[in-house]
Parts: C-alpha cells; structure tokens; sequence
C-alpha cells in the first residue's frame, strides 16, 4: 500500500448510493477500459474533481452494462470524504452533474452503511426493452429503440413470455462467452406492453446472464413475426442450446431500469439528497 493509499485510509468516510441516468450511444459501456471512454471513468473524474486529492473513490454499479446500452435507474455506490457529505450533500449531485460530461447525469444520492454493496447486495434488477414497429424506421429513436418493420403479434409474445417466468435454466438464452458459473435464474416479472408504434418488454430478475435479455427479445420477436408458436420458448429452454434461440436484439434498446434492495431501490432514491 502506498504513502497515499495509507494516508486515504485513515481519513473517515461516508459510503453514498448514487442513481444515474446515462445515454448508452455516448459511451462504450458502464465498465473502465483502457483504449475506451466509459460511464464508470465519467463518474469517476467528476467526483474525482469535488473530493479532492485527499481521496480517490472508485464505483461500483449494480449492473455491468454493454456499450450502446442505457440507464435510467442505475445504482452505484463510492465511498466518499464524510466531513465533505456532511457539509455539503448536494455536491453530490449538483457539482457531479456540473462536471460530468454530455449524456449521463445523477439524479439521487442516499448515505447507506459502510458495507452496503451496489452488486452484491441487489436482490432484483429490471430491465425495459424498446422495440420501434413500424414499415419506417424512426428517425428520433434510432439510437434508443430497435426498429422491426415487420408487424408483430403482440398477443402471441406475451403468450410465449409466460413460459419464462420462475426458476429455469437459462442456457439458451446467455451468450457464448458468458462466464457465470451457473445458468439458473428466476425472472420474477415479464410484461410485454404497446403503445402506437412502440413496444416495451419489461423484464425483472434476480440477476442477469450476459446478453439474457436481448437473447430473450430476440426470440420473444421470432413469435411475434410468426417465425415460430408461442410454446417454442418453452422448447428452448428445456433444449438447453443457445444455437437454436433467436438473434440477439441490439443493444441500443436495452435499459436499466431499476436495482432493489432489501430497504430501498434505485427509484426510490431518484430526486433525494440525503
């Protein structure tokens, strides 16, 4: 440990819970890279900028989002100077907000306890997806939706969806270089809704294999244009073989949406200080 680290360490802290809100087109992701501009380095240097050299906080976020990916409810924690908090707690959202760049913002901030844990301690996260169903595509959504141009059953989607819900094993569904350890997961919510032109596909779980949800639209809209029935999903699941699901949906229309814990969410906290 260095002079600095040592000295870091001494000094009292206060761990804060921040929500934050970002536009997934402007960054390469949540986590730091080294060749890449990410959410995670944003957040870092602007509150780098209001702690000071006295201390270094690093984040640590509820979920790990892929580049193109955006947030509307992402919860992440640092451990901040406590004298600091203490004397002026809208710093930490005002002065990030004032230094952070372009397309990401934090809109709540909650002292926590000292071993609160964004990841570790999240029960539940949600996610929406956004799907533009229309014969054009939208020029305002292009970024934020994904545009299918064939009309989908709306129905006969929230027909297959029923089959994901609880306890499965989720292989046919996780990417290839997925490297959790198990594929188990309960999805404790999907909700397939239209409005005009826009489908939403809100899906809520105890925790996410990489690309789960964009593998699981890609095959809920292989129903919805007719490619397959409804009970095809629960094929799927019991095949156990990611080769026979469908494409993986882009990114570009995936959001989280929401991180819950035992006493609070990442909802809960938008627009507090304190």
């Amino acid at each position: 440990m260095s002079e600095h680290q040592q000295a870091d360490s001494m000094i009292p802290k206060q761990r804060l819970a921040m929500v934050i809100e970002f536009d997934g087109a402007l960054f390469h992701g949540w986590q730091r890279q080294n060749n890449a501009f990410t959410v995670q380095e944003a957040c870092e240097n602007a509150i780098a900028a209001i702690e000071g050299e006295l201390s270094q906080p690093n984040f640590v976020a509820a979920g790990r989002t892929d580049s193109g990916v955006h947030a509307t409810h992402m919860l992440i924690h640092a451990d901040v100077l406590e004298s600091r908090w203490r004397k002026s707690p809208h710093a930490y959202v005002q002065g990030m907000n004032h230094k952070l760049p372009d397309g990401v913002a934090v809109h709540g901030v909650k002292a926590v306890a000292h071993d609160f844990h964004a990841r570790f301690a999240c029960v539940q996260r949600r996610y929406q997806y956004k799907i533009w169903n229309r014969s054009v595509a939208s020029v305002l959504n292009q970024r934020h939706a994904w545009w299918v141009g064939q009309a989908l059953n709306v129905a006969n989607m929230q027909q297959a969806a029923t089959y994901l819900l609880g306890k499965h094993d989720f292989t046919s569904f996780r990417a290839a270089s997925c490297q959790a350890h198990s594929a188990q997961r309960t999805i404790h919510h999907l909700d397939i809704q239209q409005n005009g032109h826009e489908i939403t596909v809100d899906v809520a779980a105890d925790a996410f294999l990489y690309h789960m949800v964009r593998n699981l639209v890609g095959s809920l809209v292989a129903v919805g244009v007719g490619r397959w029935q409804a009970d095809k999903i629960a094929t799927l699941l019991q095949e156990k073989d990611r080769t026979q699901a469908a494409q993986t949906a882009p990114a570009h229309g995936l959001y989280f949406t929401d991180a819950i814990y035992a006493e609070f969410s990442a909802q809960d906290i938008s627009g507090l200080v304190g």
